[in-house]
């Protein structure tokens, strides 16, 4: 048997009044969604274990079986990984956004998506000027910073505090006064850079700084095939997932097209993975772009990405006969505007059937899997 697992990252939402009371995912035009739920069944996950934060490293991490309390050190390594850093065993690796700070307020996380060139110019004139630790740009807004030698800092993921004052949620412990510092270097190197004054002039907001946060050192996990006697490989265009399949051993499948946002290439993705799962006997198919627009506040946005999840999801039941699964990793509500610890709902094709004839959150909860955690969703899948 093999299987596909499409991981719409935010997908499950709470209800909106501007959409009648219904969810984002209630509301939007599922048709193959609806039929996966009518032709297998239904349950609730519980991805975030009690102790941590919501969010997509800790959810992803659990519900590819491997438990956060046991195995997470940070998010920053992960995307080192997939940047094919290789991390000395003392240095600690820290996710580093590219932000718009206006009068010391959060204004942005991502300084209006950047693009991937525009943050690799503002890290090459950055890099001389901070030679105690080490920058590399990713991709958007999404970069890193290395401290070698860390000791480890805490700060607050800068899309948990859009709209809010900086100074309560900068960073704190051994790393901080070295990061504060590279702080404010970039304020200064950034200030009239090309980069800035380009964006500014075209009506975009500038990358007036960085932002480190979520450090940690280089993790070790089991490989995924000794872990459960299978192949599998993981599509994604955001570094951190990349990076946890290269922790587990697993393939990293790069598609033309997908960006990690709103405008990626869906049905490309969709194309890629019935391939690979031509020689693999799993495929962790990941969309972000039902996040971004949580994380914008965008109901429009959320709705079409959803929907353009569903169109992956028609695609993959048309050219594959094995298991696919189809779930969030963890809810981005609109009115959050960032991620809740809320269970969220899964629907599987080729696990039997039950009742459920729409996939929700309100429909999984009357699924017949019930609820399970995130730890033991693949065992489960493959038993």
């Amino acid at each position: 048997m093999k299987y596909i697992v499409v991981l719409g990252d935010g997908m499950a939402d709470e209800p909106i009044a501007a959409l009648g009371n219904k969810t984002p995912l209630e509301y939007a035009k599922t048709p193959n969604m609806a039929r996966l739920a009518r032709e297998g069944a239904c349950g609730m996950l519980k991805t975030i274990p009690d102790g941590y934060e919501a969010g997509s490293d800790i959810a992803n991490m659990a519900i590819l079986g491997y438990a956060p309390e046991q195995y997470y050190t940070g998010r920053g390594p992960l995307e080192a990984l997939s940047m094919g850093v290789n991390l000395a065993t003392d240095d600690v690796a820290y996710r580093c956004n590219l932000v718009t700070i206006e009068n010391d307020t959060m204004a942005d996380f991502s300084s209006g998506h950047i693009s991937s060139a525009e943050g690799k110019e503002l890290f090459a004139v950055l890099q001389p000027v901070i030679p105690d630790v080490m920058v590399q740009a990713g991709v958007s807004y999404r970069n890193l910073l290395v401290v070698h030698g860390g000791s480890g800092a805490t700060s607050t993921p800068p899309h948990d505090i859009v709209g809010q004052g900086i100074a309560p949620y900068l960073p704190k412990g051994g790393d901080a006064e070295l990061l504060l510092r590279c702080m404010e270097m970039s304020k200064r190197v950034f200030g009239n850079h090309p980069v800035n004054k380009a964006r500014a002039a075209a009506g975009k907001r500038p990358a007036t700084q960085i932002w480190p946060w979520s450090g940690g050192k280089k993790p070790a996990f089991p490989s995924f095939e000794l872990k459960y006697g299978k192949k599998g490989g993981i599509i994604s265009a955001v570094d951190l997932l990349n990076g946890i399949a290269r922790c587990a051993g697993m393939d990293v499948i790069t598609v033309p097209g997908a960006t990690g946002y709103l405008d990626t290439d869906y049905h490309a993705k969709a194309r890629y993975a019935l391939e690979a799962i031509k020689h693999l006997d799993f495929v962790y198919l990941h969309i972000e772009a039902p996040d971004e627009a949580g994380h914008l506040g965008s109901i429009e946005e959320k709705v079409k990405a959803i929907e353009k999840v569903d169109e992956v999801v028609g695609m993959l039941m048309d050219g594959f006969n094995g298991v696919i699964a189809v779930l969030p990793d963890h809810p981005t509500p609109i009115r959050a505007k960032t991620h809740t610890r809320d269970p969220v709902p899964f629907v599987v094709r080729g696990k039997g059937t039950d009742s459920t004839s729409a996939f929700s959150e309100k429909a999984a909860r009357e699924g017949k899997f019930g609820m399970k955690k995130a730890t033991e969703f693949l065992e489960f899948l493959f038993t």
